[in-house]
């Protein structure tokens, strides 16, 4: 089959590449650059996703699915063009071509899309009503009302698949890398004394996610949360293993670090703060039943045990 990747230089969608190939898929991908092309058994398009000249009706020719994994994660100026404004475009492009070629769009969102809750014990569902807080995560989630709001014409047709924390080598966000080197340096402290949910799901297990949901029939029309909870404790008697160390027992009452953060904030240099006290106390599950149920999706990288891939 013909298919086409957004963001296919990117962390997880250089790895959907290499598996669609492994796999036997023709593979197109969009790239700026020609020389950046990750995988030189795959057929370049040269352009820019953001540029409102591109031609999307020749880039979307002879393709039967688009894995659409373009994100843009520091640059919040760039966010709405590259996530709602070029989907917009291009659904626009898919519903005005004039071949009778249909095309299912596989959509990688987050978790985010629900908006997070401090310290609440929480359970996540596809059913939960999206809350978007930061421009990332209410970008992402407009892209994907766009998605749902297309004609069902026959000739479209979507799965939206949203992931929480993806972890792997190669990673582009440093947060575990800093968890990894504070364990190291035995300065980690547990806050509060509830039991913290660490959401992280491997790069590996999203891209098995995305395969199903491009070539599954049962995936058409539905949006599926995927994470790999466990308890932080775990991850943290995970990373320890991983770099030596015994595992951390100190716990502090989360008033006091919360205090601290606020006076010292300064003095932290960024390893703690208020928002990473969110992350060390959070108690939200994102259970992935409904694939499970639906496509049969297990994740296979348990968090504690690779979580030092990176």
């Amino acid at each position: 089959m013909k298919v086409l990747v957004l963001g296919a230089n990117g962390f997880i969608g250089s790895r959907l590449v290499d598996r669609l190939l492994e796999e036997g898929h023709q593979v197109r991908i969009l790239t700026r650059t020609q020389g950046k092309v990750s995988n030189k058994n795959t057929e370049a398009f040269v352009g820019d996703l953001k540029d409102q000249n591109l031609d999307f009706v020749a880039l979307l020719d002879g393709c039967e699915v688009i894995f659409n994994c373009a994100g843009e994660i520091r640059n919040e100026n760039l966010m709405h063009e590259l996530h709602v404004a070029s989907t917009q475009r291009f659904l626009k492009a898919i519903t005005e071509q004039t071949s009778s070629q249909t095309v299912h769009w596989v959509q990688l969102s987050s978790v985010g899309a629900y908006g997070s809750v401090p310290n609440v014990e929480r359970i996540v569902t596809e059913e939960t009503e999206v809350n978007p807080k930061g421009q990332y995560e209410v970008t992402k989630t407009l892209a994907d009302q766009c998605i749902v709001s297309m004609p069902k014409n026959g000739q479209f047709t979507f799965s939206i698949l949203r992931p929480s924390n993806v972890f792997g080598p190669g990673m582009p966000n440093n947060s575990i890398r800093q968890l990894i080197g504070i364990v190291r340096r035995r300065l980690f402290f547990y806050v509060g004394f509830k039991d913290s949910i660490s959401t992280y799901i491997h790069v590996d297990d999203v891209v098995s996610a995305l395969m199903l949901c491009g070539f599954d029939g049962r995936a058409k029309g539905e949006i599926f949360n995927i994470s790999n909870d466990c308890p932080l404790r775990d991850v943290i008697a995970g990373i320890a293993v991983g770099v030596a160390v015994s595992p951390p027992k100190v716990v502090l009452p989360e008033s006091l670090v919360r205090l601290g953060v606020s006076v010292a904030s300064v003095l932290t240099k960024g390893l703690i703060t208020q928002e990473r006290v969110n992350a060390l106390t959070a108690r939200t599950r994102y259970p992935f039943k409904k694939i499970e149920t639906v496509l049969g999706f297990v994740p296979r990288k348990h968090v504690p045990e690779n979580i030092c891939d990176i």
